[in-house]
């Protein structure tokens, strides 16, 4: 079987730092090398990788400043897929706009849907519906006008992750600087709860942080330690008390939350989106409602089997777990 990844190409492939479907696509790809299958990975020129690397843009555009982003995509998609016929399936992981290249070409496109940024894509999603095999990472994050092919929980590798059976005193807050994802919340939850908190993550919203976060930074109390890499991140998550994940919005996943449970340490998230899905309530942390749930949460962290986190993770997130899934989806297709 020959299979073409479709990464997208605003960072590289796996990413430095932040990138989460970057880093999916590289887990699949990677995992479906390791399997024994064909695999081109279509991505950033810097890209790393054990499969066939093809790629157009010598770099992410949000890390070269004179690289425009519409140009890029399509540059990197079209590149894809006038080499459709040299593949029996096409993976894609660049959301909407390579559906519209799907009735052109002969070779099945398998489209992980890793969140709808907007109402407004699921037009693209219901018109490609008919030709397409759509995968959902969360039951929580499917739409009941789209037909899927089957649900698929990313992957992470396991041995990326050090577990950490006694962790230090410090909530972990880690994931983009944004409203959404709960920068703000987490602060008020480590003060009420009366322990220090480090903030890692990409800022994706300068003005947020300006006003929401920087202020409350004090170098002590409440830290914020940059944009992590995965050696950084590992030893991050591996030392937290608790990650901290007080979500604004129905998050269709949560890689830190897995990523969390990989290394033993719990999770305390606001019960929305895909949280239901990942944490085991009361046992590889909690599911709370507001911010004064999660603050009382915290004095029953010391309750929660660290061992029970990364077992339930390994068992549930890993990357042999996801890969199995998706050749499934593949085989099933083919025939």
């Amino acid at each position: 079987m020959k299979v073409a990844v479709l990464a997208p190409v605003a960072w590289r492939t796996p990413p430095r730092k932040y990138g989460p479907w970057e880093l999916v696509a590289s887990n699949i790809t990677e995992g479906l090398v390791a399997s024994g299958l064909d695999v081109t990975l279509f991505a950033t020129g810097d890209s790393l990788t054990n499969a066939k690397l093809e790629h157009v843009c010598p770099q992410g555009y949000e890390e070269d400043s004179e690289a425009d982003a519409k140009v890029s995509e399509c540059l990197h998609i079209g590149h894809l897929m006038e080499k459709a016929g040299e593949f029996d399936i096409i993976h894609n992981h660049f959301d909407f706009l390579p559906l519209t290249y799907s009735r052109l070409i002969d070779t099945p496109v398998v489209t992980t849907i890793h969140g709808f940024s907007s109402k407004k894509i699921l037009a693209v999603y219901q018109k490609y519906n008919d030709n397409n095999h759509y995968v959902s990472i969360s039951y929580a994050d499917r739409d009941p006008s789209l037909k899927y092919s089957a649900n698929v929980y990313n992957g992470v590798k396991t041995a990326d992750f050090t577990f950490r059976e006694t962790p230090e005193d410090y909530l972990l807050y880690f994931g983009r600087i944004h409203h959404h994802k709960g920068t703000c919340e987490a602060i008020r939850i480590a003060e009420k709860a009366n322990r220090r908190l480090l903030i890692s993550g990409f800022i994706q919203d300068k003005e947020y942080f300006d006003s929401q976060v920087k202020p409350f930074l004090d170098d002590d109390k409440v830290v914020y330690v940059g944009n992590s890499g995965p050696d950084e991140r590992d030893r991050l998550l591996g030392g937290a008390f608790a990650l901290l994940h007080p979500i604004n919005f129905d998050e269709p996943f949560g890689l830190s939350v897995a990523e969390s449970m990989f290394c033993g340490t719990p999770v305390i998230a606001f019960d929305r989106g895909a949280m239901a899905e990942l944490i085991v309530h009361g046992k590889t942390g909690f599911l709370v409602n507001n911010v004064e749930e999660a603050a009382a949460a915290v004095a029953g962290v010391k309750a929660i089997d660290r061992a029970f986190c990364r077992s339930h993770a390994t068992a549930s997130f890993s990357q042999e777990k996801m890969v199995e899934a998706y050749i499934k989806v593949y085989e099933s297709i083919l025939k």
